[in-house]
């Protein structure tokens, strides 16, 4: 088989699964610096137990590198994990995926079976597999979305049911038996309902961010500690369990996937544009805050944390950039730093504690835990994962 991608947070860890389940697993990429990592042994991204399981499956020669397409035509399956993702107008970009396509058709061949496995717009699918009915190839299309937590995939993809949908019955079984090896179970749905649970799933989760971050916005405003609120309403009672702490919920997935089931409800989805609002709406209410405590023009302040989440380096929508743009506005200095992130303007850790007069935590790393703020200085910790703030 082949993961076309399959270099990146979804294809490489999945690519690791497969070929220590036993199969053999080509990850075709573009990207020849990341391919050489990989051909060293080394994640180029972070991940959770990856680096010695990523080396077993190396050294048993199930896991094969290659930027050359021509190896689609051996594949029995192929997994596209090239999805849609949204464009400057907020509306998605189909052509993303169809490009793809486009570039390795020649390759592809009668019977063979396509995986889509990144987050699509509804009806992707079914287009795509019109696409083969139209250009030649009788490939059979199925769509089984990734519902893993980046960071744990490998993990998670041993531990989750997948969701299955095909067009043909060939296709549908070619992905069950995909998932066999070790997935615990398969959940067999109509292709627009999977690409639906898929969106469904992210917005339902966005939304949850946008509840608490709004209780969080509300309280405050007020002049009140909604952590002490928060940790009141959710103390042995079950039936808040489910709900977040406040903090800046982005990333590659969450704000994307809302927008676009949006989209495809013809903007009608106003609970999920709200979330929109609320959660991209968190990084100027933080500001807007501290210019009513602070003469933020005289104040360095410094950015704990700049990953879209906790313990990864990817930095992919995190919000700690928006509120960086806006603090370089308004803040005499602005200093950044972060213990996953590799980026030479950053600062040591000790630097920016020292010379900051604010500090904001802006994404929970377990590092922060150990956060000595010096008196006088304020602490915004969204998280209280250094306990106060």
């Amino acid at each position: 088989m082949v993961i076309i991608g399959g270099c990146g947070h979804v294809g490489l860890p999945l690519a690791i699964v497969v070929a220590l389940s036993g199969r053999t697993t080509t990850i075709l990429d573009v990207n020849l610096d990341a391919l050489a990592r990989i051909g060293r042994g080394e994640m180029p991204f972070i991940e959770e137990g990856a680096d010695p399981l990523l080396r077993q499956a190396l050294d048993s020669g199930r896991l094969l590198l290659s930027s050359d397409p021509s190896v689609l035509a051996s594949a029995e399956l192929a997994v596209l994990v090239i999805g849609t993702p949204v464009d400057e107008f907020l509306s998605p970009k189909l052509d993303v995926v169809f490009n793809a396509l486009d570039a390795y058709l020649p390759h592809f061949r009668d019977g063979q079976t396509l995986v889509l496995r990144s987050t699509v717009y509804p009806g992707v699918s079914s287009r795509v597999q019109r696409y083969f009915e139209r250009r030649g190839p009788k490939v059979n299309v199925a769509f089984c979305p990734e519902r893993v937590a980046q960071g744990r995939v490998i993990r998670e993809l041993r531990e989750l049911p997948q969701i299955i949908s095909a067009f043909s019955p060939a296709g549908l079984e070619a992905a069950r038996a995909f998932f066999h090896p070790f997935a615990p179970q398969t959940i067999v749905l109509e292709p627009m309902e999977a690409e639906l649970a898929k969106l469904f799933s992210n917005a339902y989760r966005y939304i949850q961010f946008a509840t608490t971050n709004q209780f969080y916005g509300i309280a405050e405003s007020h002049g009140l500690d909604y952590d002490r609120i928060y940790r009141a309403m959710i103390a042995d009672y079950p039936r808040l369990a489910s709900l977040p702490s406040p903090g800046f919920a982005a990333g590659p997935c969450l704000f994307k996937d809302t927008l676009q089931l949006a989209a495809f409800s013809r903007q009608s989805f106003s609970l999920g544009l709200a979330a929109v609002w609320v959660n991209e709406g968190l990084p100027e209410f933080i500001v807007d805050q501290l210019g009513q405590k602070h003469d933020l023009a005289s104040c360095t302040v410094g950015i704990l944390g700049m990953a879209f989440k906790p313990e990864v380096d990817d930095i992919r929508d995190s919000l700690s950039y928006k509120l960086r743009r806006l603090l370089r506005i308004e803040a005499q200095r602005v200093l950044c730093h972060d213990p996953y992130v590799k980026d030479p303007r950053f600062s040591d850790l000790e630097t920016v504690v020292r010379e900051s007069d604010i500090l904001i935590v802006a994404t929970p790393h377990h590092e922060y835990k150990k956060l000595a703020v010096p008196p006088g200085k304020t602490l915004v910790d969204l998280f209280k994962v250094a306990g106060r703030g």
